[in-house]
């Protein structure tokens, strides 16, 4: 646990003062602070509140006052996000005890040391614990509700139906598809009752049931006086995951569910994943059926119902990892139980290989990651290179692969422009054509999602901006990636890059990858989390140039 921890606080600063995840920028920390000026309702339901909800609590108790945690966010929000981030550290710690407490009720101390190792020192779970968003705090009740289960499975108690109940109503309450252990439950209540009482396994189920639902209303009380809103986030999740809005551009094409199993390959690792896979198989062959009824069917399911949607991220895997990592704890447990008994002098040598050869990816994969993100980020470094070389008042185009307040000095006003910020910004977040490229109506403007940015570009804005005055260009590969890896799907933005490379100079350049490297190319995931060896800094490859012509000749 102290390892695990450690791997998770260690460049736990990457980024600030600026928050680059756009998840952690606006749905968690600012609402856990705007609790502060009005009630506890979110007035939200895109993702549950139950973090946010303690994230106002610990905020409340670090800072001492409303105004204190106000001003902090205002004028110095590195301190508040560090914060929030620690508490997903030590979310994703507790989460790593609880697998072993359910390993232990389900096999044995050896099987549940091994699970626990698996998850804690696993590549997705720690990259995340890094940032404010849900899906590591969501782990913490994931992995309860499996102590629970493992319970109901051993003595079917109420106490352990309750833990169960408890743990899953926190965990979809934290995130919504943190509930998949109810279906691990249910598989725990009808091997309960086969093998004793149907009808009280099936009271003890109605408790645990009741149990999960009051936890989710503590944990998220407005989905009752607010049920139109809870349900309009709750069917707006589902609709940005199954893609009904326009195509995500740089979202693979590939199926979702090969997508997420090549996810665990680094995600929980090569080995893991083959053992977690071996010990179902080992599950069915001995006719522990009760057990691989309970652990094997779930993430199956979750990959199906995941896998079926339009867009797939690594981190959306992430409720599954404790359920897998009890399957791969198990099958490792085994090998060295029947090594031992082929010569128990080999035990511990046999025991020192399995482990090895368990962990020894995440735990290079972790370290390297850990080493970047202590790292300046590109984005800071090329904002440092920005502000000694453009003039403060310049007018400049940022696309959207920073923060809107990225154009501010954090902490004060300036008089260059009338927002207080050091330059004046191309609205990147307007557009004069439709989602088709054809112009709109004279004077009509659409708001442009982040998602749909390179769908707006054209060379003719180059133009624009040279006749406006905006001379500086900065570009990113997190915005031009996504272009570049589906071409056919936008040929404007791809002219637009041609032309900019033509009609501009390029100024300033730096690359998040080591100079020998070969870079990586774009990827949802290995574009923000720094995966792949060839990374160096933290952030994308980013490029300023200088217009020519117009009001920058």
């Amino acid at each position: 646990m102290l390892a695990s921890l450690v791997l998770r606080l260690w460049g736990v600063k990457q980024g600030l003062p600026y928050s680059y995840n756009i998840d952690e920028a606006t749905h968690f920390v600012p609402r856990a602070v705007a609790f502060f000026h009005h009630n506890m309702d979110p007035q939200y339901f895109l993702n549950p509140p139950a973090y946010s909800y303690l994230l106002h609590i610990v905020f409340e108790l670090w800072f001492g006052s409303s105004d204190a945690v106000t001003r902090s966010f205002v004028t110095d929000p590195a301190g508040v996000y560090v914060l929030a981030r620690v508490v997903s550290a030590l979310l994703g710690t507790i989460a790593v005890l609880l697998s072993y407490l359910a390993g232990v009720r389900l096999f044995g101390r050896r099987e549940g040391l091994l699970a626990a190792a698996v998850l804690g020192l696993a590549f997705l779970p720690i990259f995340y614990s890094h940032l404010a968003v849900n899906d590591v705090p969501a782990l913490a009740p994931v992995a309860l509700s499996l102590w629970g289960i493992a319970g109901v499975l051993k003595r079917g108690r109420p106490r352990d139906y309750a833990i169960a109940g408890v743990g899953i109503g926190l965990a979809a309450a934290t995130k919504y598809t943190g509930g998949i252990t109810l279906l691990c439950l249910i598989a725990a209540a009808v091997c309960d009752g086969a093998s004793a009482s149907a009808l009280a396994a099936l009271r003890r189920m109605a408790i645990a049931m009741l149990v999960a639902l009051a936890a989710f209303s503590i944990a998220n009380p407005y989905w009752m006086f607010d049920f139109s809103g809870f349900w309009h986030g709750l069917t707006q999740q589902a609709s940005l995951a199954a893609g009904s809005d326009p195509f995500k551009l740089g979202t693979g094409s590939g199926s979702g569910a090969g997508y997420y199993l090549e996810t665990f390959t680094w995600g929980l690792g090569w080995v893991p994943t083959l053992a977690a896979l071996g010990g179902a198989v080992l599950l069915l062959c001995r006719r522990r059926l009760a057990m691989a009824l309970v652990l094997v069917p779930a993430p199956i399911a979750f990959i199906i119902f995941m896998g079926g949607q339009q867009r797939f991220f690594g981190r959306w895997l992430l409720p599954v990892f404790p359920i897998v990592a009890l399957l791969a704890g198990y099958a490792a447990g085994e090998l060295v139980r029947w090594a031992g008994r082929l010569d128990r002098a080999w035990t511990p040598l046999i025991g020192a290989v399995v482990t090895v050869a368990l962990l020894a990816q995440s735990v290079e994969s972790v370290i390297h990651d850990d080493r970047v993100l202590s790292r300046p980020d590109t984005r800071n470094i090329a904002r440092a290179w920005m502000t000694a070389h453009i003039p403060a008042g310049s007018r400049v185009v940022l696309e959207p692969f920073v923060p809107t307040d990225w154009a501010l000095d954090i902490g004060r006003s300036l008089a260059a422009t009338p927002t207080g910020e050091r330059w004046w910004r191309y609205p990147t977040w307007l557009s004069d054509t439709d989602s088709n490229g054809r112009p709109l109506p004279p004077g009509q403007l659409r708001y442009v999602v982040v998602d749909q940015y390179e769908r707006t570009l054209r060379p003719a804005l180059l133009t624009e901006y040279a006749v406006q005055g905006y001379c500086w260009v900065m570009t990113g590969s997190l915005q031009a990636g996504r272009a570049f890896v589906q071409p056919r799907l936008v040929p404007r933005a791809i002219a637009y890059y041609a032309a900019l490379s033509q009609h501009a100079s390029l100024v300033y350049h730096l690359s998040p990858f080591a100079s020998r490297a070969r870079p990586s190319p774009f990827n949802f995931d290995f574009s923000i989390d720094y995966y792949p060896s060839a990374y160096r800094l933290p952030g994308p490859n980013i490029s300023v140039y200088r217009l020519h012509g117009g009001a920058c000749g």
